[in-house]
């Protein structure tokens, strides 16, 4: 029963937030109520519906050189944490 309600309730958000995203037309609240179903929702249909349209938001406001940029940074960051990581000496 709780997890009815909780999918109800997702989806009753993502339909708030594609309403303020395709017809109110306000990206930056819609960006922001997708990341609140994110959050509170992660296992649902609705968080995966949320990723995607931040996605499409992503690509609509931020550049594609920025994308990149940034992706790339964060493959950095993550082989340099895992380099670290290895170079650790084994705990006994």
């Amino acid at each position: 029963m709780r997890e009815s309600r909780l999918s109800e309730e997702a989806g009753q958000q993502y339909a708030s937030a594609y309403d303020t995203h395709y017809t109110t037309k306000d990206i930056h609240k819609a960006f922001t109520l997708y990341e609140d179903i994110i959050a509170a929702h992660p296992n649902t249909k609705e968080a995966e519906y949320s990723r995607s349209q931040v996605q499409n938001i992503v690509n609509a406001v931020v550049s594609k050189k920025e994308i990149m940029d940034s992706i790339m940074e964060l493959a950095r960051i993550h082989f340099d944490q895992k380099a670290a990581l290895d170079a650790e000496p084994a705990s006994v």
